[in-house]
């Protein structure tokens, strides 16, 4: 285990040394255009889903010239090339991004959703590969109401077989 790095801080040496280090990394099978048009009739649901998104023909005729996915399309909702399936973790563990890196994490015990924040870029097209990966952005410490707080960043980007990017995410978190 580390030692603090500094004073009272929560973020240690080696949580520092995590930041910008990939991690998750996964591999979507190829993107069938069967997969958009369920997922379009989903989202859309009970109306009928815009025909950019199931109509080929329609499609070829639209700027994007054939179907693309809705941007909020999740190539990893039912399965990924790679890593493949892996058994979801049962207990909740607010220490589970750090002990992922092999580090002790701050030990603290609840993690709440403090946001999220997404740009698009390539809209994704049957047949695309995608391939996404995460990394620490930032560890930072604020005192609010609750007392103190470790607030997480956690990026998230995807992108096509052409090395394009589709999709950058970046997920905030709170402990304490």
């Amino acid at each position: 285990m580390s030692e603090r790095s500094s004073g009272d801080s929560w973020i240690t040496d080696d949580m520092r040394a995590i930041v910008g280090r990939p991690f998750n990394k996964i591999r979507s099978y190829p993107v069938s255009i069967s997969d958009i048009r369920k997922w379009a009739i989903a989202v859309h649901y009970p109306e009928a889903p815009p025909r950019l998104y199931w109509d080929e023909e329609y499609a070829r005729a639209t700027a994007f010239a054939g179907v693309v996915a809705p941007e909020d399309f999740n190539p990893f909702a039912w399965i990924s090339a790679e890593p493949g399936m892996r058994a979801r973790r049962v207990a909740f563990d607010a220490d589970y991004l750090e002990r992922g890196f092999g580090i002790a994490g701050p030990g603290l015990t609840t993690n709440l959703n403090a946001g999220l924040s997404t740009e698009y870029g390539e809209r994704m097209r049957p047949g695309d590969v995608i391939a996404g990966h995460s990394e620490v952005v930032s560890y930072t410490e604020k005192h609010g109401r609750m007392g103190r707080m470790l607030i997480t960043v956690i990026r998230t980007v995807w992108t096509n077989q052409n090395g394009a990017r589709v999709k950058r995410t970046d997920q905030t978190s709170i402990r304490y």
